[in-house]
């Protein structure tokens, strides 16, 4: 019997059945492609769909709260006009402290692990325990500062709710300082060391240059992430409904004041607290583009 004979009695498999099951294992494989797009479409969609009505509800509620008052009036008792001004400058003041504190430990620990101890056991004992005290509750961090600090000094303080923030800052800029560094050739370390110059100096004046655009992204990122901790400032500031820009005092903040009067049984403090959200909001939303045009410019 011929080849011919046997492929056209399915004995042999021919190029026309090859075709075929090819031209099936392809549509199966477009129709999963089409199914996973389509999931992944849906799921965009629904996540959009939820930032969106959150950003409009803040955008509709804040902005009936925003007034001049806001700006220029300290908190007052329900009914009487009150504003936002000592949480806003208390904000200020305790987020850039914070980051004051935290950034050059952040970028010491960052330059420590890319640069002296990339490989050794230290390294990466350290490098642990920074991820995992980034990903810690902020509760925790605290609840942490509330022992350290406020317990024994028998009183909460700004300078408690500073500490707090700096904490958190720190893991955020070693992990950004540390990537970043990681980047730059060792060529270009090389070419440094063998000019002669110290360790040091190459750190300092070619790679902490190199990795500026990228450092100074996890440092904004890090202020922005500590622009609306609440539970931190709850067991350290408080908060205060006066003016008190005093350290060693309890401070007011606009997330602590958000928390008390979002609560509260008062129209006027509830429309100060959606105020402040948006406020809040539009801060950490103004350093998040600032950290992304900083990278683009750097890329």
């Amino acid at each position: 019997m011929s080849a011919t004979t046997l492929s056209a009695a399915g004995a042999i498999p021919g190029p026309a059945k090859d075709l075929r099951v090819s031209e099936a294992l392809g549509r199966s494989r477009h129709r999963r492609n089409m199914i996973v797009k389509a999931l992944c479409f849906a799921a965009t969609a629904i996540g959009l769909l939820f930032l969106a009505s959150i950003l409009a509800t803040l955008v509709w509620r804040g902005m009936a709260g925003l007034s001049l008052t806001v700006f220029t009036t300290s908190t007052l008792p329900p009914g009487s006009n009150g504003g936002l001004l000592n949480a806003i400058v208390g904000s200020l003041i305790q987020t850039l402290i914070g980051a004051a504190i935290g950034t050059p430990i952040g970028l010491m620990v960052g330059t420590y692990l890319a640069e002296y101890a990339r490989d050794s056991a230290l390294g990466n004992s350290v490098r642990f325990v920074s991820d995992v005290l980034l990903s810690a509750p902020s509760i925790l961090i605290g609840l942490f500062v509330y022992q350290l600090v406020v317990n024994p000094f028998n009183g909460f303080s700004a300078i408690a709710g500073c500490l707090a923030l700096a904490v958190i800052v720190i893991p955020i800029v070693v992990r950004t300082t540390e990537d970043m560094l990681r980047l730059i050739p060792a060529t270009l370390r090389e070419a440094v060391i063998g000019l002669g110059a110290p360790k040091w100096k190459m750190i300092t004046l070619v790679c902490y240059r190199a990795a500026r655009e990228g450092i100074m992204t996890g440092v904004l990122l890090a202020i922005a992430r500590v622009a609306g901790e609440t539970a931190p400032l709850l067991f350290t500031s408080l908060g205060n409904l006066n003016w008190s820009t005093d350290l060693t005092k309890p401070m007011a903040s606009l997330p602590v004041t958000i928390y008390q009067y979002a609560g509260s049984a008062f129209q006027d403090w509830i429309d100060l607290a959606w105020a402040g959200a948006l406020l809040i909001t539009l801060g950490v939303l103004a350093i998040n583009i600032i950290a992304r045009l900083v990278l683009r410019r750097g890329v």
